[in-house]
């Protein structure tokens, strides 16, 4: 159980933060670059949730549950990746003290892309991230993700990162594009780059 008394502990006055074993690195360190972004993605999709009216379309009551679920799962990534493996055979393993990413999660993520793509039509140009509002949002909350998981590969360079963490990570990119064309399906279509329309 969590329990937050006091926001402020002065401990990274000095410019480094704890993980979750009691260790210090520099915030500056490509780690925290990666629990930074996902905490920004976090944000995104709240974001989008924010925009979508459940009580509106059964599509998007069941998108706000899965975000819901989504946003859950990204706190278990923040919380994976600020924990150093454990020695011995199996250091990812969820234990007593350490909250992991699993694959079920990323399963999961595949399955719901599964359904949402098998109502949408196939692409016939690449696609501007535009539309309503929800659409936008989801657009941007995939780049946001694409840039942690950039970071978090960064990360995973210097330093063991779970496999299953880093793997979620590129699903739930995919995940929000397909989320995007699957509501977007519900507002008239997606907006298709045209090439060279400008010229």
């Amino acid at each position: 159980m969590v329990k937050i008394n006091k926001i402020y502990t002065r401990t990274g006055d000095a410019g480094s933060s704890g993980l979750v074993d009691g260790s210090r690195l520099s915030k500056g360190d490509t780690l925290f670059d990666a629990i930074g972004d996902v905490d920004e993605a976090n944000g995104a999709l709240g974001l989008v949730r924010a925009a979508i009216h459940p009580e509106k379309s059964p599509v998007e009551a069941a998108l706000d549950q899965r975000l819901s679920t989504i946003q859950n799962d990204l706190f278990d990534l923040g919380a994976d990746l600020a924990t150093p493996p454990r020695d011995g055979d199996a250091p990812f393993a969820p234990g007593a003290m350490e909250l992991r990413i699993i694959a079920s999660q990323v399963t999961r993520l595949e399955g719901e892309i599964d359904a949402m793509n098998a109502t949408l039509s196939p692409l016939r140009s690449f696609i501007l991230p535009s539309g309503g509002e929800a659409v936008a949002r989801l657009h941007l909350a995939r780049s946001v993700v694409r840039r942690a998981e950039r970071s978090a590969v960064k990360a995973a360079a210097v330093r063991a990162l779970n496999p299953a963490a880093l793997a979620y990570i590129n699903r739930l990119s995919d995940w929000l594009f397909v989320a995007a064309r699957h509501i977007a399906q519900q507002q008239g279509g997606d907006v298709l780059w045209v090439p060279g329309a400008s010229r």
